[in-house]
C-alpha cells in the first residue's frame, strides 16, 4: 500500500505541475497583457512601462518560475482590480463553492442511489426506462438554463425561494439542484449498473435459496458491492463541482470564486483568473488521489496490479 500511495503521490505532483505550466503559459499567450493592462489607446512606450511594472518583459519560464516559488509560499500575487491579495479573495470567497459543492454532492447522491436501485431492481419496465430518461435529461441539459429555469419557476413567478446571495440555506437550494443535476446522471447509472450485476451473482442466488428477505439481499448484499464505484466517483465529482461552479455561481449571483473568476475575466484581472485554474486544478488532482486511494483500500486488487 505504502508503495502504491507513493507512485499516486508522484504522478498527482507531476500532473499538479504540468497544470500549472499549462494554465499560466495559456493566460500570457492568450494575448499582450500589458496592452490589456495598459488600455488600447495607450502609447508604446506607456505599454512598456507596464510590461517592466508587472515583470512580463522578461523570459516566460522566468516570469514562471517566481510566480510558482512564491505561490509555494502562500503569496499569489495581487489583484489589479482591487489591489488586494488574491489568496485574501480566494479564503474569502472558498467557504461558498465549498459549500454550494458539497450540497449538490449530498442531493445528486440523495436522488441518484435510491433511483438506480429501483431501476436495477425492475429492468426494462416503466420505472427503468422513465429513471434512464432522467439520466440523459439531466447528462443533456445546459446547467445556465437549467438554472435559468428554475430561477423563472420559483423565483419568479411562484417567489418561493431567492433567486441570488449566499446569507441563507435558502439561497443555495436553487444552486444546489442546478449543480447536482450534472452529476446525478453518472451515479445512477453506475448504481443501476453495478446493482444488475450483483443481482445476477451466484451470493445473491445463495442469498435467495436461504431464504432472505428481499430488503436484506437488495441493501446487505448487492448495494454492498455495487456502491464501490460510486464512492469512487463521488470524490472525483466533487472536484467536477468545484470547477463547474463558475457557470451556476454566475448564474445565481453567488459570492464564491466561480463568480469571482468570471468577474475577474471582464475585468482583465489575470493574475486572480490564473490562481484560481490552479487552485481548481490542484483541488481536482488532490480529490483523483484521495479516490484512488480509497479504490486502493476498498479493492486489493488495485494495489497489486
Amino acid at each position: 500500500m505504502t508503495r502504491f500511495l507513493i507512485h499516486r503521490a508522484l504522478i498527482a505532483v507531476l500532473v499538479a505541475i504540468t497544470v500549472s505550466v499549462i494554465g499560466f503559459s495559456l493566460l500570457r499567450l492568450s494575448g499582450d497583457l500589458a496592452t490589456e493592462l495598459a488600455g488600447d489607446t495607450a502609447k508604446p512606450e506607456q505599454i512598456a512601462q507596464v510590461a517592466h511594472l508587472y515583470g512580463l518583459d522578461r523570459p516566460l519560464y522566468a516570469q514562471y518560475f517566481d510566480w510558482a516559488g512564491k505561490a509555494l509560499h502562500g503569496d499569489l500575487g495581487r489583484s489589479l482590480f482591487s489591489n488586494e491579495p488574491v489568496s485574501l479573495l480566494i479564503g474569502q470567497r472558498i467557504g461558498v463553492t465549498v459549500q454550494v459543492s458539497f450540497m449538490a454532492l449530498i442531493f445528486g447522491l440523495v436522488i441518484s442511489i435510491p433511483l438506480g436501485v429501483l431501476a436495477a431492481t425492475r429492468p426494462n419496465s416503466w420505472v427503468d426506462r422513465m429513471a434512464l430518461s432522467f439520466a440523459v435529461f439531466g447528462q443533456a441539459v445546459p446547467g445556465f438554463w437549467l438554472g435559468l429555469i428554475l430561477i423563472i419557476v420559483f423565483g419568479v413567478m411562484l417567489r418561493w425561494l431567492p433567486i441570488s446571495g449566499s446569507d441563507h440555506f435558502s439561497n443555495f437550494i436553487l444552486p444546489m439542484v442546478t449543480l447536482g443535476m450534472s452529476v446525478m446522471p453518472a451515479f445512477m447509472r453506475l448504481t443501476r449498473t453495478g446493482m444488475l450485476d450483483a443481482l445476477d451473482s451466484d451470493y445473491i442466488r445463495m442469498a435467495r435459496a436461504k431464504g432472505l428477505s428481499t430488503s436484506s439481499i437488495l441493501f446487505k448484499h448487492a448495494l454492498r458491492n455495487a456502491i464501490l464505484p460510486v464512492v469512487s466517483l463521488t470524490a472525483v465529482s466533487l472536484g467536477f463541482l468545484l470547477g463547474g461552479s463558475v457557470i451556476v455561481e454566475s448564474v445565481f449571483a453567488l459570492n464564491g470564486i466561480g463568480f469571482l473568476a468570471y468577474q475577474s475575466i471582464l475585468r482583465t484581472d489575470f493574475p486572480v483568473v490564473q490562481s484560481i485554474v490552479v487552485f481548481v486544478s490542484v483541488a481536482y488532482i488532490a480529490l483523483t488521489l484521495i479516490s484512488d486511494l480509497v479504490n486502493a483500500y476498498l479493492d486489493p486488487r488495485i494495489r497489486l496490479g
